[in-house]
């Protein structure tokens, strides 16, 4: 027991500066769903009992709470286990279904610095006989839509491209990738996690096919996702049993993480612009401190196509390992994905850093609890552990 709440201590003692790996549950998000977990504690797929209506009812509310910020029918959005399985089922499904329609495997597009759980599904169908091209962006991570039109070839079937960059935050040119996929019949899909609660964004006008979001970024409870499906695109399930979800997701439903994912969502967007304000100023606060008092850094990403939310930059001269072990007892940050098992990010890699570089760099990333005087100090402490290493 004194160990555990130790542990407790030292984490409430760390400075906070990885929202981007996921986010703490909102109190009133944890509110919501508390009446799920023991009094309407029904079935959502029992509609002969009077607890599976509550629940079914509490299901299909949580859907179009959802699909309203999303601008889309209620019926497209379908619940998954979270962001992974949204970018399996929409990758593998689809392909594997229009794979059946023609008699054979197509051409599959997508960036070198997608989320993992986008390019492992690609790979898996490269071994079932699909053709793979991974784009390498310029040094500021964006995609040029120069750089798709060359990777189209006849047969090409579908196109990944992520909203918002995980790693380095930058905002690729959805709209224009989109006209080029729509004009030639290619499904467009995107995963938006990172970009879900941070913006405004309309998925049909941008012409996205599939999109994929989650509850763990927007203060929403884990364990809850969705695809958001266009009606009529071919999708073979990953798991059968119940026919859940129209069939595309057996399964029952967890309806507490449902209503919580809605009542997050409610909450990210009734202050989504006074937020991305005050982030927008926190953020460049700290980038304005880290560089007059560090001057070469080099910032990873572009800095004006970017999430208002994050900072990732390199320390030349100075050993990673090193830097983060120093780190770890002061500020919760990242080098990486929260999905990268500490290996160097394949993103930093793909935009130009050598593997000294990608493992001697930091992703920090704002929260809603960030102020001001956080920001000093998380500034002060990563310049005072830079020089003593380089000392």
């Amino acid at each position: 027991m004194k160990r555990k709440t130790a542990l407790v201590t030292d984490q409430k003692a760390l400075l906070h500066f990885d929202y981007q790996a996921t986010t703490p549950c909102d109190p009133e998000v944890v509110d919501a769903m508390q009446p799920y977990w023991c009094d309407y504690w029904g079935n959502a797929s029992s509609l002969q009992s009077r607890s599976g209506l509550y629940a079914s009812a509490a299901v299909g509310l949580a859907r179009d709470q959802l699909a309203a910020y999303l601008r889309v029918n209620p019926q497209r959005l379908i619940f998954t286990s979270g962001a992974t399985e949204a970018n399996n089922l929409a990758l593998l499904g689809h392909a594997r279904a229009r794979a059946l329609e023609v008699g054979r495997p197509g051409h599959l597009i997508t960036v070198a610095t997608e989320h993992q759980s986008v390019i492992d599904p690609l790979i898996q169908l490269q071994r079932e006989g699909f053709r793979l091209t991974r784009i390498t962006p310029s040094p500021d991570g964006l995609l040029s839509c120069d750089q798709l039109l060359d990777a189209f070839e006849i047969d090409t079937i579908l196109v990944s491209v992520m909203m918002a960059n995980n790693e380095i935050g930058v905002l690729q040119p959805l709209a224009e990738l989109g006209k080029l996929c729509s004009e030639r019949g290619v499904t467009f899909h995107c995963d938006a996690v990172q970009a879900f609660g941070q913006m405004y964004f309309d998925i049909d006008k941008i012409g996205i096919d599939f999109l994929t979001i989650t509850g763990h970024k927007i203060y929403g409870p884990k364990g809850i996702g969705a695809l958001v499906v266009k009606s009529n695109l071919p999708l073979i399930p990953l798991q059968w049993g119940g026919g859940q979800e129209t069939g595309l997701r057996s399964g029952t439903v967890p309806v507490p993480l449902a209503v919580g994912f809605a009542k997050a969502a409610e909450i990210t967007f009734q202050s989504l612009e006074k937020s991305q304000a005050r982030y927008l100023y926190l953020r460049n606060q700290l980038w304005k401190r880290l560089s007059l008092e560090l001057p070469d850094l080099q910032l990873n990403g572009s800095f004006d196509q970017r999430l208002s939310n994050n900072l990732n930059f390199t320390i030349p001269g100075i050993k990673g390992s090193s830097l983060h072990r120093a780190l770890r007892s002061l500020i919760q940050c990242s080098n990486g994905s929260a999905c990268s098992n500490g290996k160097p990010s394949h993103v930093l890699r793909a935009i130009g850093r050598t593997k000294e570089e990608a493992e001697a760099s930091i992703r920090l990333s704002i929260g809603r609890t960030t102020t001001i005087d956080h920001i000093n100090r998380a500034a002060h402490l990563i310049v005072k552990t830079v020089r003593d290493l380089r000392s």
